[in-house]
């Protein structure tokens, strides 16, 4: 299926992309996790969160922003991910940094740490999503890599400057690894991510199933992440088993139950663009790789 077979605005990737249909996958939230705990290894990024962020405070409010932001630039109209995508550079442009070692001043706009926080959010979710049971060939893996210039551009990068594919990304990884480290603001989203603040009425709850997304997530992190944080992750084999039965215990719960949760993006898209708009991952399985 196409743009060309829908009615209405279909966005900026459209059903016939990747993209769309992967992002409809719920293991998105494991792997939005894992693209923290990575992204938390950069000090020069993540120092920009904990001197700026309410995350302590809003918890909760700030994962959902996340999550209502890439629903958007995924699933909404072009001028909404449009909107959404101006709001997030104006906020950045305001943000400013400091070094406490050095007394350095600078922006989370640096191309360098918008590249880094991309880069890691891709790489997670490409790796979630495929280690644990949803279908891509590497074609189109590299697909959605490729696609995802898209949102580079949205956050105020030069697509030409972003990895398009899985041998790039990999080649971007191994050359920005030397400036990684678990330093303080790190170990603070570390602990922040196993022990969120909840309401006492939730707390069974965050220790049920908060900490098993928050473990998981952490165990699938890359290998020198794990030696940076200092902290030994199951055996690949264990994570890819522990990874799978979560994807197919999510997956059993039907797609309208779990898209019926606020904000709706898929089910709005859904009645914008007709019932063909639906993501699924056999529709994913589909689609062409890069130069097919």
């Amino acid at each position: 299926m196409d743009d060309r077979d829908t009615r209405g605005d279909p966005g900026l990737f459209g059903p016939g992309s990747v993209t769309w249909q992967v992002h409809g996958d719920p293991m998105m939230w494991v792997a939005g996790v894992r693209a923290l705990y990575l992204q938390a290894l950069h000090p020069r990024a993540v120092r920009g969160v904990v001197q700026n962020s309410d995350f302590r405070r809003d918890a909760w409010g700030r994962l959902i922003r996340t999550a209502s932001f890439v629903g958007t630039t995924t699933y909404g109209t072009r001028e909404a991910a449009e909107r959404a995508a101006a709001r997030v550079r104006k906020i950045h442009s305001m943000i400013q940094v400091t070094d406490p070692d050095t007394g350095e001043h600078y922006g989370v706009d640096e191309p360098a740490l918008l590249l880094w926080v991309h880069c890691a959010e891709i790489d997670s979710y490409l790796h979630v999503l495929r280690h644990s049971g949803y279908p891509l060939t590497d074609a189109q893996a590299d697909r959605y890599i490729a696609e995802h210039s898209v949102s580079a551009r949205l956050v105020g990068l030069d697509p030409a400057t972003v990895p398009a594919s899985r041998a790039e990304l990999a080649a971007y990884f191994e050359k920005v690894r030397p400036e990684l480290s678990a330093g303080p603001e790190a170990r603070t989203v570390d602990d922040f991510l196993l022990r969120p603040p909840t309401p006492p009425l939730l707390i069974p709850a965050r220790e049920l199933l908060w900490r098993w997304v928050a473990r998981l997530a952490y165990a699938s992190l890359p290998p020198y992440a794990h030696e940076l944080y200092g902290r030994p992750a199951p055996a690949s084999a264990v994570v890819a088993r522990r990874l799978r039965a979560t994807g197919a215990v999510l997956r059993a719960i039907p797609a309208r139950v779990r898209w019926q949760l606020p904000p709706k993006h898929i089910l709005r898209a859904m009645a914008r663009l007709g019932p063909g708009a639906r993501p699924a991952s056999h529709r994913a399985a589909r689609q062409p790789g890069r130069g097919a």
